[in-house]
């Protein structure tokens, strides 16, 4: 019953934001309700706060002890939404599928596939030294076993 409650309160609270998305919800055995969420143009502290007041605000405390946290998808966590590849498109990304991983740019994101682009030094077909090669792949979102946005200084 509360986490039906908790659930409605989210959903309608994240469909008045259209560009929020939510990336990870749960209620444990404590009441402790943690949600995780994140933003076609990011996410300002200020949508964090109008997500918690739409759950918190709603709730009595008298019926039901609980506690609230709601933040955004880290820098370094893991994409596991799609939308969330459209976002960090021209950014480097470490995918990492059954077969192989792979360090490059994001260049496109459909609703199936993404596409990375990088170079590789390579030695000549002919002769001593080598040359720099262009490659890119093209991955299947449900061959990705893990993708995150490299951070580079």
């Amino acid at each position: 019953m509360f986490k039906n409650t908790v659930t409605d309160l989210l959903e309608t609270a994240l469909a008045e934001k259209p560009s929020l998305f939510l990336i990870d919800f749960s209620i444990d055995s404590s009441n402790h309700i943690k949600v995780i969420i994140d933003g076609d143009n990011g996410v300002l502290v200020e949508d964090c706060m109008f997500i918690s007041r739409a759950i918190e605000h709603n709730l009595d405390r008298e019926e039901q002890d609980f506690s609230l946290e709601v933040m955004s998808a880290g820098a370094t966590s893991p994409l596991t939404h799609n939308r969330q590849y459209k976002k960090n498109l021209n950014r480097v990304l470490e995918v990492r599928t059954h077969l192989e991983k792979i360090e490059g740019i994001l260049a496109e994101a459909t609703d199936d596939t993404i596409t990375l682009k990088w170079k590789v030094r390579e030695p000549k077909p002919i002769g001593k030294g080598k040359i720099t090669v262009k490659k890119e792949a093209n991955i299947a979102y449900k061959d990705i076993v893990e993708a995150k946005v490299m951070i580079k200084f």
